[in-house]
């Protein structure tokens, strides 16, 4: 057990290159917390203090039940921290290859939403893989939390030169080139890769680096897995889009492609504005029987 600050620190949660994230307690709220802290090895080189708490700030600013929030921020020791909530329940790397056609997709399409609400906060993820989205088991159904902006950007400065970041199997090809600007398409893209694994328990690429990634010729689709999961076959067109190449041919938003994969597996969004128009079909037709019996009726009371 250690202590940082006002908070008790009991267990490693995670460890990574830059930070680690602890299950501590905070004795003034009487709550379990999650305490991510700078690694020591980095605590005094300027840029990665700066990083680790724009970090802090993006997930404070963005204040919404599909993103990890951020209580408190501080400096102990001279190894800088931020609290966030604990949420118990895991990862979706927990849950890779053991899940059905139905609950990945739905557990993808959380992500996907997740995903939208940092776009719309004008962040780009840049790292989005099973292991940096939570597990509520607390909800139900069970909810995707988005977490980890330690590779986060902001989209207005997303463009241009920019530090390779990121893991590779998820990485869009635009990311992994240091040349190329990329924006929230990138994430989209990171988007579908998980669902494919989340879907068919394997990655849909075999890229070990960003710079095999960038390599890849453009055409190279994944494989099929629609026909060994029993779903329609749309799902390999949309899948395949998403990972193409070429960001252009891609769902131009995270919810886009939340709401392509629910119209392809039954129904869902894609379907409501055909319900709405057939109900309103439905709703002018009774209107003027209404009406016609109304009019009826007073003309033969005025007789």
């Amino acid at each position: 057990m250690r202590q940082l600050g006002r908070y008790r620190l009991d267990r490693t949660l995670g460890a990574g290159a830059f930070a680690t994230v602890w299950l501590g307690y905070d004795p003034e709220l009487d709550a379990t917390v999650a305490v991510k802290v700078l690694a020591d090895n980095w605590a005094l080189d300027a840029d990665v203090r700066r990083r680790f708490l724009e970090e802090a700030r993006l997930l404070r600013r963005i204040s919404d039940p599909r993103v990890v929030r951020v209580h408190d921020v501080g400096v102990a020791d001279e190894r800088p921290y931020f609290v966030m909530d604990y949420i118990e329940g895991g990862t979706l790397a927990d849950l890779v290859g053991t899940l059905t056609p139905a609950e990945a997709v739905r557990l993808a399409t959380e992500t996907a939403y997740g995903v939208e609400v940092l776009h719309r906060a004008g962040v780009v993820h840049r790292d989005v893989k099973p292991s940096n989205l939570l597990l509520d088991r607390h909800r139900h159904p069970v909810a995707v939390l988005v977490a980890d902006l330690g590779s986060a950007k902001l989209l207005a400065g997303a463009s241009g030169l920019t530090v390779t970041t990121g893991t590779p199997a998820y990485m869009a090809p635009e990311q992994a080139d240091q040349l190329t600007s990329f924006d929230s398409r990138a994430d989209v893209y990171a988007v579908a890769a998980v669902t494919y694994e989340l879907l068919s328990g394997r990655k849909p690429f075999d890229d070990a680096s960003p710079a095999s990634v960038a390599r890849r010729a453009g055409g190279v689709r994944p494989a099929p897995i629609a026909a060994e999961l029993g779903v329609p076959t749309a799902i390999d067109d949309l899948l395949a889009r998403s990972l193409d190449r070429d960001p252009e041919r891609r769902p131009p938003s995270a919810a886009a492609f939340a709401d392509a994969l629910t119209a392809v597996v039954g129904g869902g969004r894609a379907s409501l504005p055909r319900l709405r128009r057939e109900w309103s079909s439905r709703a002018v037709a009774v209107t003027a029987a209404v009406l016609f019996v109304v009019a009826a009726l007073v003309s033969w009371l005025l007789r």
